[in-house]
């Protein structure tokens, strides 16, 4: 699609990635709605001249061998492009991490410097410090919302990428997207955003300025907590590198996870709504609970970073986070452990809820982790919020007790 379609999002949710060579019959007429799983490890050619025109041209989009792909991973490829207006096309990876560590290194060289932002996903953290490190690259950890700071640190001419994750992993800081890249465009830094959290369906990174957006499509893609996925999508000026590091590091998924990861795209309009729904419910009850001390939730009014997150984002997910009023690891646990509609595990994004004990501080060192009490983060899944509410109720109680001593 040319970058003057005028469809509106939940359009494209339904019809990108359904090119008529996808979908279509060879030899017969009509078409399949859904393009089929395409397995493929060796692709035959007709002959010598035939390998090595292939072998000699573009192979993405392109049957050419396995690894480099097959229709039906570049069905969603194609369609998680057609949601990020202004984008030159997208790379799937078998992990949201793998997703992060491909584009960093396509970006980064040895003795370059890194921004990356203090409040980010902890494996952000530990392939930057574990990884990057070994390769001599160095990363900065800048505070998500000092823009001051972040001036200071642009002006070094060997920071060449500057990473943002809007809201922030855990405590859901919103970062001002559209003046940070500015920013860094004026010193000629490259951006890249995790952005799984809103989706390109709620926030649209790269017309807001960013250069490069990251998703784990194993969250809210794919919707159903049984598939790994992550993607990279770039502009014009960065997607051939990505694509290029993508077939240097062998980065790939199978056509069976790319076709439930399409599946799962398809109901991410209605599914994220009544997240949104349910979510905004739940965390409005918890701020009037006495035993909660806040909710970490940019779509509260009261939350810092709301007037940011109101302008520039046309939605919110399932996932937030709720400090409690005292209280220690004993007394959270109480709350958590007898959860009946909440799961305890890592990941969210799928049909069902979970609550997760989190520990900020352990994951700052540009900033400082300060709260009440410990805190809980939950992802609201798509159950009745008044079934989840009534367990966050005893819980609270279960807290309650074992803080007091009752």
């Amino acid at each position: 699609m040319s970058d003057s379609d005028d469809r509106k999002p939940l359009t494209k949710l339904a019809q990108a990635g359904r090119k008529p060579e996808w979908t279509g019959m060879p030899g017969q007429p009509g078409a399949i709605v859904s393009p089929p799983v395409w397995r493929a490890s060796t692709i035959l050619y007709d002959d010598v001249a035939h390998l090595r025109r292939a072998a000699g041209s573009s192979t993405h989009e392109r049957l050419f061998y396995g690894r480099k792909g097959t229709p039906t991973a570049w069905s969603l490829a194609d369609a998680l492009t057609e949601m990020e207006p202004g984008a030159a096309g997208t790379m799937l990876f078998p992990s949201g991490v793998a997703a992060i560590a491909c584009a960093l290194m396509a970006v980064l060289k040895p003795g370059d410097k890194l921004l990356m932002v203090d409040s980010a996903y902890d494996p952000t953290r530990n392939f930057c410090t574990q990884m990057l490190d070994n390769y001599g690259i160095e990363t900065i950890f800048y505070d998500s919302c000092d823009i001051v700071q972040l001036s200071v640190g642009l002006a070094d001419e060997k920071v060449r990428a500057l990473f943002l994750e809007s809201p922030g992993s855990l405590t859901f800081e919103v970062q001002d997207i559209p003046a940070i890249t500015a920013l860094a465009r004026q010193h000629g830094v490259v951006t890249l955003a995790d952005n799984t959290w809103a989706t390109p369906l709620f926030f649209p990174a790269l017309s807001h300025g960013v250069d490069i957006a990251i998703l784990a499509c194993t969250k809210y893609i794919v919707g159903h907590s049984d598939v790994m996925m992550g993607s990279v999508t770039a502009n014009d000026h960065w997607f051939a590198k990505i694509r290029q590091t993508a077939y240097l590091l062998g980065q790939m998924v199978s056509p069976d996870d790319a076709w439930l990861a399409s599946r799962g795209l398809r109901t991410l309009g209605v599914r994220l709504k009544q997240h949104q729904d349910s979510a905004l419910a739940i965390a409005h009850w918890l701020k009037d609970q006495p035993e909660v001390a806040r909710v970490l939730h940019p779509a509260l009014p009261d939350c810092p970073g709301h007037a940011i997150w109101q302008r520039d984002f046309s939605g919110a997910t399932g996932l937030f986070s709720f400090v409690l009023s005292g209280g220690d690891d004993a007394a959270r646990a109480a709350l958590i452990d007898g959860l009946a509609h909440f799961g305890i595990g890592y990941s969210w994004g799928g049909f069902e809820s979970l609550a997760l004990p989190i520990d900020p501080a352990r994951y700052r060192s540009a900033t400082k982790w300060e709260a009440q009490g410990p805190a809980v983060r939950l992802h609201i899944g798509l159950e009745d919020p008044a079934d989840l509410i009534t367990d966050l109720d005893a819980g609270l109680a279960r807290f309650r007790a074992v803080r007091d001593g009752g």
